[in-house]
């Protein structure tokens, strides 16, 4: 009997340190980027570089794990500048019209030990659409630095660009419709 209390003791006291914790990005280890094909010969790689997210979680492996993204669809750069304006133009982001980029979260199911499947509303374009990502949780550690908990995340898929009206009259062969989300991100403990 006294093991069983002291068990459940221990269980309690792990359950109230994890509780709904909250954690945020930290902007100078976190990267959200792209990749499309051009010509369908060539990858052309981009960034946004300013986006915050959010990451609630009760579980200390993050399997109940909600996510809030915002981006400043602005912020999208691929090193060249003529590019850049061109995305940010309404023929494609067009950021005067749809300044932000959501998601939020809507699920997480497990695949194996820290790898999951992340769904969620994407809102691009003025367009929300349902999307599935895949999420591998890389560890908690505690910063040197900081002295507070950090959680590293990895975060790949596709989305179709025409399904949000991203250039929805160029065709496949100059620009590919699937657009290769590739993210990475350090999250502080709140």
């Amino acid at each position: 009997m006294k093991k069983a209390i002291i068990l459940f003791a221990v269980a309690l006291l792990n359950t109230a340190a994890f509780a709904q914790t909250t954690w945020t990005n930290d902007k100078m280890h976190s990267k959200l980027g792209f990749t499309i094909t051009h010509l369908s010969v060539s990858d052309v790689d981009g960034i946004f570089t300013d986006f915050t997210c959010t990451i609630t979680a009760s579980k200390p492996d993050f399997s109940d794990a909600k996510f809030a993204l915002t981006v400043n669809a602005a912020s999208v750069n691929t090193d060249v500048d003529y590019r850049d304006k061109d995305l940010r133009s309404a023929g494609y982001f067009d950021v005067a019209k749809y300044p932000i980029i959501t998601f939020a979260s809507t699920g997480v199911s497990t695949v194996s030990a820290n790898h999951y499947k992340l769904s969620g509303n994407l809102t691009l374009h003025g367009v929300t659409k349902p999307v599935t990502l895949d999420l591998w949780y890389r560890g908690t550690i505690t910063n040197p630095m900081t002295k507070k908990d950090d959680a590293g995340f990895k975060l790949t898929g596709t989305i179709n660009r025409t399904d949000f009206g991203i250039a929805p009259n160029a065709p496949n062969a100059m620009l590919s419709t699937d657009v290769i989300i590739n993210a990475n991100g350090e999250f502080a403990k709140q």
